[in-house]
């Protein structure tokens, strides 16, 4: 029997486990990804373990997220990454030199490499033949210090894409309709590999755009192969030598298969405030909108921008509305001028923004009160775009291009026009004047961290106590993401690599209280959480679960979690549960004790075991999928504690 794509990348970097779904694996990493909103952190903590230098193959910081500079917060930790970058051997992407993933994809991502960021849509180079996999921050520092990444063996979905895209239907459709067919959770615990004739005619962009909103699906990233076209993706790019081909075996088969007739779909767009409330454009065309917004990370490509140029082109937005562009790299923005898509876009009373994440992280560009936003962004969670009751939409460049014009939500294809015709640049802009080179180790070594005033190192973590009764301080519902547990934006990234500062806006979107509750708790032996579904999803900024930890947090109790905060709770020492009984969370309020006993021998003698609701004297079977590693990790307080004793019986 042959192998996918997906099996020879885990195949060829696997160091431990076997390739059983579900089975904990260990991988070799390459290559590695952070930004600024989880890089501070990720640079902290390779301080506290003591690192000299990168041990990957290339690694990459980048300043993408946190480019509004209202006082010297920001700019002062721009300092930090950038003197971080030179002492630990990185390279750096200056802010304005665009979002990580595109520029990632432009100069560093190389076919047959396995990538790890500490972002959620690292899984966007997976376009390019990579195994990229987006995790929390700790696990991106232990992967830049040579050791292992731990994840669970995914099944592997292929997904066969046939036919061809028609007329006014793009790449954004492509995954919308998988997020229609399969909502938010569809992907977890999978890798979606793309294959079949229907790739022919989509470019590296394309399938970029595709798998950047796998993250969407919950899955643990996204492959295609590497082909001619990426083969001339990279040949633009003046890196023809970074290329190799790799393809499914044609004897190859996967654990879950499923097609998609590229010709049979239409313009779809995501209501409010889900990535998996998808619809057909059609079915809601006319309601008036605010705001159009082109750009981000899920839309970088040069043709995402030009189409919507050429569509406006002429023309002008509708009286009321805004039409942002978003550039997704200095190289494509430079594109994009040369070629006069910009002065289009101006024209036609179109607002341009620097290269960089902007709205998306809720940085600027948020959407007036009880007004419809149009983006072509990953993500709509509750108040991700700065107004807390925000009614955001998903959409393709198309879509956004049709409805800034005519000032309601517009399907493309009722234009009075043609569907434009555009093509990527054959040769576009080199410029890496704004991505610094890594120092070699003789300069690196003598370099100092340059540390602001809002820079905190993290605070020591106690281990799991063997027994505790703790308050549950919240009780909330599925699908809450890291954004409503602590939330980005302009008010709270700023405060990243302050761990006392940040960790009060924690859970302030579902619960204003948390935190005055939370720090009554801190010494007096901590607190529990009760969820629903698929907690923890959307992005993977460790903060979500570091804030909450040290606020006193101790166990999480959910019907289940998304995969990259669930490792982030493990990481940080916080014990990760799920119901045996589903019905069992209805029988559990907020303000109820919970009584753990004997914890340390139950949760590495089996995987269910009972927590007693004190004043009822009720047991709640739970029951915890940690592997032995992470079960010491746990018992030891985090990777941090583990790492530091691991180290101190070598030394």
């Amino acid at each position: 029997m042959g192998f996918n794509v997906s099996q020879k990348l885990i195949k060829s970097h696997l160091l431990s486990g076997d390739m059983t779904p579900g089975e904990e694996i260990g991988l070799k990493i390459d290559q590695t990804l952070t930004q600024d909103a989880t890089g501070t952190m990720v640079m902290l903590e390779l301080e506290s373990m003591g690192l000299d230098y990168a041990k990957t193959e290339a690694s990459c910081q980048y300043v993408d997220h946190n480019l509004i500079q209202e006082d010297s917060k920001n700019p002062d930790d721009h300092l930090f990454l950038e003197s971080a970058a030179k002492k630990f051997g990185l390279y750096y992407s200056r802010p304005g030199n665009g979002v990580s993933h595109p520029v990632h994809m432009q100069y560093l991502a190389k076919p047959g490499k396995t990538l790890l960021g500490s972002d959620s849509h690292t899984c966007a180079n997976g376009c390019m033949g990579m195994l990229a996999i987006g995790t929390g921050g700790i696990d991106v520092a232990m992967a830049i210090a040579g050791e292992p990444y731990y994840v669970k063996m995914p099944q592997i979905w292929g997904i066969k894409l046939t036919g061809e895209l028609p007329d006014w239907v793009s790449a954004k459709d492509v995954i919308l309709e998988l997020l229609r067919r399969h909502d938010v959770k569809g992907g977890v615990g999978k890798i979606l590999e793309y294959y079949g004739p229907g790739l022919d005619s989509l470019s590296a962009m394309d399938r970029h755009v595709i798998a950047n909103m796998g993250a969407e699906l919950g899955a643990t990233t996204s492959v295609f192969p590497s082909d001619e076209e990426t083969k001339r993706f990279l040949t633009s790019q003046g890196r023809e030598g970074d290329w190799i081909e790799l393809k499914a075996d044609k004897d190859a088969s996967y654990d879950l298969e499923e097609e998609i007739n590229l010709s049979e779909l239409e313009p779809l767009i995501a209501k409010p405030s889900s990535p998996g409330n998808v619809v057909p454009v059609r079915e809601i065309a006319g309601e008036p909108i605010y705001q159009s917004y082109i750009g981000s990370s899920a839309n970088p490509g040069y043709r995402d921008f030009a189409i919507a140029a050429e569509m406006v082109k002429g023309r002008h937005v509708a009286d009321g509305v805004s039409l942002d562009i978003n550039p997704s790299s200095r190289q494509i923005l430079v594109d994009l001028v040369q070629n006069s898509h910009i002065a289009a876009l101006l024209k036609a009373g179109a607002r341009l923004h620097q290269a960089g994440c902007n709205g998306c992280i809720g940085m600027g560009q948020a959407p007036a009160t009880g007004r419809n936003s149009l983006r072509t962004t990953p993500r709509n969670f509750p108040g991700r775009s700065g107004t807390k009751e925000d009614s955001v939409f998903l959409c393709s460049p198309e879509t956004a291009a049709a409805s800034a014009l005519t000032g309601k939500i517009t399907d493309p294809r009722t234009l009075d026009m043609s569907y434009p015709e555009v093509s990527d640049p054959e040769n576009p802009t080199r410029d890496e004047q704004l991505l610094e080179q890594p120092l070699p180790f003789e300069k690196a070594k003598n370099i100092r961290l340059e540390k602001g005033p809002n820079i905190a190192s993290i605070p020591n973590m106690d281990p799991l106590p063997d027994e505790m009764d703790i308050p549950i301080l919240l009780k909330v519902g599925d699908n809450i993401s890291t954004d409503e547990i602590l939330a980005g934006g302009a008010r709270v990234l700023p405060y990243r690599s302050n761990l006392p500062e940040i960790s009060k806006f924690t859970f302030e979107i579902i619960d204003e209280t948390y935190y005055d509750r939370a720090m009554s708790t801190k010494d007096t032996g901590g607190h529990a959480i009760i969820g629903g579904y698929n907690y923890g999803q959307g992005s993977s900024r460790e903060h979500a679960a570091l804030a909450p930890r040290y606020l006193g947090l101790r166990a999480v109790i959910v019907k289940d979690f998304a995969r990259i905060h669930w490792q982030n709770l493990v990481n940080f020492g916080v014990l990760p549960l799920t119901f045996v009984n589903e019905e069992d969370y209805e029988l559990l309020k907020q303000h109820d004790v919970l009584q753990f006993r004997d914890i340390h021998e139950q949760i590495q003698r089996k995987n269910e075991f009972t927590v007693t609701l004190k004043e009822k004297n009720q047991e709640i079977p739970v029951r915890h999928t940690l592997s032995k590693r992470q079960i010491d990790v746990l018992l030891k307080g985090g990777v941090i504690n583990w790492v530091k004793q691991r180290n101190s019986v070598t030394s």
